[in-house]
């Protein structure tokens, strides 16, 4: 045997070490090698009529001798060697790919790798007790693992490092040889279900000719293995389905799994209006639906499919946020209750970094859903890009191994296998809470849409694919051929479910409009949609002063029997001190907010990177004893306490974790679920996010969501990356009635902000600009009766100028206001008045117009702003309000958002301060 061979690493004396380790403690060692061992007597019984050669185990007893271990146990080893090598690696050698041949690996699992022959096919060994067989010849062992691991399933699980899970695996995938063992109800379950999805493709292919559907043609099976995975789901005790999937095969699935009605379908191909003008809608294969369905056993199941952008695997966050909110509402004991499914591409699931951030987040307190069914429908090919320039990994599927997740690898063309893998799937997945994936090999019958040419660029694959039957012809084969069906069957099924096809075809062409049916529906009852002037509306945010005391008393007051260090006491304790000297600071302002909306019944969810105590040492939600780390969350401790409050600090990602609290938000609308960048500038790393769901989900598929962004945003000097949140590509996003974007300056202004977003019956995103140096700014505090009795302010007016007198009427938001009002205490200018934004959208025109109207003497109106002219807030105003003519005071245009010399910036932040007071500086 080759030496250096990976299958020949193990030496004799190492066996011999481990079966002094199994005579010392059976349990200490791997569960197939303890069932090996309990076998064998480790000896001779039955070899030639010797007795068996024992080792004698004696205190201080000296080593084993390797010549005591006859020839045929070694033999013995070397099979164990053989069926580790199938476990490990015979995956790379299965018949899983139905258009084309397998790459070749070596080293491979011929017997000569092995120390075997095939001299040795007729010997008897015992080592088959360790598949679970009584002993055999090599034959009979070869037969069992070629059938378990080389078939039409693959499957990838030894490196896994528990040993329980590997032992639940191998007594799995060890009945009936790994094969399907369908009744004959089953097998026709499956066919009709077949049935289906190529008939349905089929129908469009001849009623819209050249019409984008992103068929399913060549993995048409994952519809019956869809389809058993919901009616064994739901005996398992699965009430909700998440699933999120790209365009391909998409309306496959809306049509044969969540019963979507083909006359809508239709209605959407043939182009038509929508029944709303509220909102413009999206493209057919984008659209989401949440349906009930009654299982073959009459349980009911609710299914959820997300809709999506094109943008790849960006449902896939939000599906695991979606699915966390259900689980938190409705079975925070059991999570097992709510299944997300994630259906990729393969060239997407390979190349798109977010899989990565997700699946990240699997096993966080956070962001853990118990366990994901990842389902690839691998087309081999990504748009014109061949596989083998698609990845550098063996599989799209590597990912998995991030988490130690077992990988199932299935040949499309075989429907019985791809149900039997789901079914492992799910019954993994509901005994170990973990992920699992199923990488389904088939092929894309044309173009990456049907008016695309393949054969371009894959002329040989397509000439193959061209050739090729699909899944249900060659079922059809199958059971015929065992005597299960015969021809005149297929015929009916197909006949009948074309005619359903045709009926709704025709009644669709009766309809003017089309109705898109929200997603969740149900989980929004009660809440209203409405326009941008109705978002101006006032909102009665009023607390009952009492109540603030309590729970200032509580976040105030750490546990008497605990100690924490100095720092951490006096700032709790400072909460007290500046409520009742009515010195409200940011901090103690924000989490009595949170406070009050806990005793009014609202949950809250806090996620992002540090935000448990903050990225300037602010909020201090969770605090640590001491000596023990333990954690204290005051808020959990208000009383009359009616939601629940959570915060978590998540995994250095922006994309991931935005996605999954976007949606959080989306199924539950009661749940304040606020996202918090470390650096407003970061959110830019969630960009798809924030352009393809946050700004226009409610356009695109009428669906609400009160995600807040908390970006912190300001100009001290640190640098390009650590001052703007890049406010102008929010407002640019701005329209209609898509959301609210806020820069408040008094922590009374954001207290009510956030108490706004909640008891209103209708939800929009929130993105607030939030402060760093205001934090501690002995200026930016508001009082007991502001936060009590007062109200959001979407727009502040000066206070402090007798209005005659002025003659420069400023605007601008955040913290500028600060820098400019001290500016003009400086130079002793009382014709100079500074006007707050606190909302830029939708902007309160209506205000700002009357704030003009009482500065009767006023010539020179500024737009003053610390970020450069090309950004901030400048170009929104000059779109937006045009009741004025705006003098700029601002840096002038840069590329970069700030200086990296601090005094460089801090010389180009006074400058602009100066614009304001002297309009001949004007550049």
């Amino acid at each position: 045997m080759d030496r250096f061979s990976f299958l020949n690493a193990a030496h004799t004396e190492f066996f011999a070490q481990l079966y002094d380790q199994y005579l010392e403690n059976p349990d200490s060692v791997e569960p197939s090698w303890r069932s090996f061992f309990q076998g064998f007597d480790f000896g001779m019984e039955s070899f030639n009529g010797d007795a068996p050669q024992q080792y004698i185990k004696e205190t201080n007893a000296t080593p084993v001798e390797n010549s005591l271990i006859s020839a045929h146990l070694q033999k013995e080893f070397q099979v164990v060697k053989l069926i580790d090598g199938y476990r490990t690696r015979g995956h790379l050698f299965t018949k899983t790919n139905p258009v084309r041949e397998r790459r070749t690996f070596t080293p491979n699992l011929d017997l000569e790798n092995f120390g075997l022959s095939n001299a040795d096919l007729n010997t008897v060994f015992d080592a088959a007790k360790i598949l679970h067989l009584a002993p055999c010849s090599l034959t009979a062992i070869l037969k069992h693992l070629e059938l378990v691991y080389c078939q039409h399933i693959g499957i990838e699980y030894m490196y896994m490092r528990k040993p329980e899970v590997i032992q639940w695996i191998q007594d799995r995938i060890g009945v009936n040889d790994n094969q399907p063992n369908f009744s004959v109800d089953q097998k026709i379950s499956i066919l009709n279900k077949l049935n289906e999805a190529v008939s349905f493709e089929n129908f469009l292919h001849t009623k819209y000719v050249g019409q984008k559907r992103f068929s399913l043609e060549g993995g048409e099976s994952v519809i019956p293995a869809l389809d058993a995975l919901i009616e064994r789901a739901a005996e398992k005790g699965v009430e909700q389905f998440v699933m999120g999937m790209a365009h391909r095969g998409r309306l496959n699935v809306l049509a044969n799994i969540f019963g979507k009605s083909t006359q809508d379908i239709f209605g959407e191909f043939d182009g038509k209006d929508y029944d709303q003008e509220y909102f413009d809608g999206d493209v057919k294969y984008h659209l989401g639906l949440t349906a009930d369905k009654i299982t073959s056993s009459g349980k009911k199941i609710s299914i959820n499919l997300a809709p999506n952008p094109s943008h790849l695997e960006t449902v896939g966050a939000v599906i695991e946020g979606i699915t966390r909110a259900k689980q938190d509402k409705y079975f925070p004991n059991d999570f097992s209750k709510v299944l997300p499914i994630a259906v990729h591409g393969d060239a997407a699931i390979a190349g798109q970094g977010l899989l990565y951030e997700i699946i990240q987040m699997a096993q966080l307190d956070g962001y853990k859903t118990g366990g994901t069914i990842h389902i690839v429908i691998n087309n081999q090919v990504g748009f014109t890009t061949n596989y083998l320039d698609a990845r550098s990994s063996v599989y799209c599927t590597d990912v998995a191994k991030v988490t130690l997740s077992p990988v199932l690898h299935v040949n499309s063309d075989d429907a019985e296998s791809v149900v039997h893998a789901m079914q492992f799937a799910l019954d993994f997945r509901m005994e170990f809470g973990r992920d699992v994936f199923i990488d389904l090999l088939g092929y894309r019958k044309y173009g990456h849409n049907e008016g695309d040419e393949p054969r371009f660029t894959q002329p040989l694959l397509y000439k193959i694919i061209a050739k090729h039957k699909n899944p249900r012809d060659i079922y059809v084969e199958k059971l015929i051929a065992e005597g299960v069906i015969n021809a005149d069957l297929v015929k009916t099924l197909e006949k009948e479910y074309k005619d359903d096809l045709d009926q709704n075809l025709q009644a669709s062409r009766k309809k003017d409009l089309t109705i898109i049916s929200p997603f969740m529906k149900n989980e929004w009852n009660g809440f209203e949609q409405v326009t941008d002037s109705e978002m101006l509306y006032k909102v009665n945010t009023k607390v009952a002063k009492k109540t603030l005391d309590s729970i200032i008393e509580t976040i105030s007051t750490l546990p008497s029997d605990k100690k924490f260090i100095s720092k951490i006491s006096k700032i709790v304790n400072d909460r007290k001190t500046m409520y009742h000297n009515n010195a409200i600071d940011w901090g103690t302002a924000e989490t009595l907010a949170y406070g009050t909306l806990l005793t009014e019944g609202y949950d809250i969810r806090i996620s992002g990177q540090d935000v448990e105590r903050g990225t300037f040492s602010h909020r201090h939600a969770v605090v640590k004893v001491e000596d023990s780390e333990e954690e204290v969350v005051l808020l959990n401790s208000i009383a009359n306490k009616k939601g629940k409050f959570n915060v978590f600090n998540s995994l250095l990602s922006e994309y991931g974790v935005l996605g999954f609290d976007y949606g959080y938000a989306l199924a539950n609308p009661n749940a304040l679920t606020i996202w918090e960048a470390q650096f407003g500038d970061f959110s830019n790393g969630a960009q798809i996010m924030i352009d393809q769901y946050i700004s226009c989900g409610e356009d695109k598929w009428n669906n609400q969501n009160g995600i807040v962004m908390l970006l912190p945003h300001g100009y001290e000097g640190q640098g390009a990356e650590h001052s703007s949140a890049r406010m102008e590509r929010y407002l640019q996003l701005c329209a209609r009635h898509n959301m609210f974007v806020a820069d408040c300056t008094t922590p009374a202004n954001f207290f009510h902000l956030l108490r706004r977003q909640m008891v209103t019956k209708y939800r929009k995103p929130l993105i607030v600009f939030t402060p760093k140096s205001l934090l501690r700014d002995s200026r930016c505090v508001s009082t007991q009766d502001e936060l009590a009795n007062g109200s959001f302010q979407e727009t502040i007016d000066d206070v402090f100028v007798n209005k005659a007198d002025v003659k420069s009427l400023v605007f601008c938001t955040g913290k500028f206001y600060y820098d400019i009002t001290a500016e003009r205490e400086n130079n002793g200018r009382k014709d100079v008045a500074v006007v707050r934004i606190e909302q830029l959208f939708p902007l309160p025109v209506e205000q700002l117009k009357a704030i003009i109207a009482t500065y009767p003497n006023v010539d020179d109106y500024v737009w003053a702003q610390e970020e450069p002219k090309n950004m901030g807030a400048y170009s929104f105003m000059l779109m937006n309000f045009n009741l004025v003519k705006w003098r700029l005071a601002s840096l002038k245009a840069y590329s970069a958002p700030a200086s990296g010399s601090y005094t460089r910036a801090k010389r180009r932040q006074a400058d602009a301060i100066k614009m304001v007071f002297d309009k001949n500086l004007f550049r």
